[in-house]
């Protein structure tokens, strides 16, 4: 059967809130702006396969949190203090016979590539954060009408039985960084688990000079 890859950009692009120059009836403990967003890769049209696009906040911290985006750009910006996980769900059109699809973007606010010293840098001097995700919408077999409507514009792949699903430089740069994310919090790992066995060891040491005093008094 025939597959269709049509590529996407979902993710979320954060800006920390300068004090001395704050939105006017921004909520006073927020601390950034940000905006999550749902499109096709290098800026492609998805209008003609994609009807809109639903976004879900916070129940609680946001009023009215699932905003539904009928019209590009399918965004939501907002402001706030905490990450939390948003699932964007995809509707596509009546004639496409397919299901909505749900995506998750977990919201970044805050560095979580670099060393420790790099991070505290980009949080001093309220470095804008991005944190993009590329992927692939598939449809399998698509019917005789969709699969007109997929082709008709933008970049479309019918990759070959044989042929491996290409992801493109982005997803390999994205998996790149969080390899570099993951391998830098088991380094700040491994140097917590080192510091408490030596306080382990500078207790136990205590605790034997402490009974060895005691056992000398009797």
């Amino acid at each position: 059967g025939i597959s269709v890859f049509r590529p996407i950009v979902y993710g979320n692009s954060a800006q920390p809130v300068d004090p001395d120059n704050r939105p006017r009836g921004m909520p006073a403990d927020h601390t950034h702006t940000w905006t999550v967003s749902f499109a096709g890769n290098d800026g492609q049209d998805i209008t003609h396969f994609i009807k809109k696009v639903q976004f879900k906040l916070h129940a609680d911290s946001y009023a009215n949190p699932v905003r539904t985006i009928e019209q590009p750009p399918f965004e939501v910006t907002e402001s706030g203090w905490g990450e939390f996980e948003i699932p964007i769900k995809i509707f596509f059109h009546p004639e496409s016979n397919e299901k909505p699809l749900t995506m998750f973007h977990y919201l970044k606010l805050h560095p979580y590539i670099g060393t420790e010293a790099e991070m505290e840098q980009q949080r001093v001097q309220r470095k804008p954060i991005t944190s993009y995700i590329y992927d692939e919408l598939v449809f399998n077999e698509p019917t005789e009408a969709f699969y007109d409507v997929l082709t008709s514009k933008g970049n479309v792949r019918i990759p070959t039985k044989s042929s491996a699903r290409g992801r493109g430089e982005f997803v390999r740069e994205t998996e790149e960084m969080e390899v570099e994310r993951i391998g830098e919090a088991l380094r700040v790992v491994d140097e917590e688990v080192a510091k408490a066995k030596e306080k382990m060891k500078a207790k136990e040491k205590e605790i034997a000079e402490m009974q060895k005093a005691l056992e000398a008094k009797r």
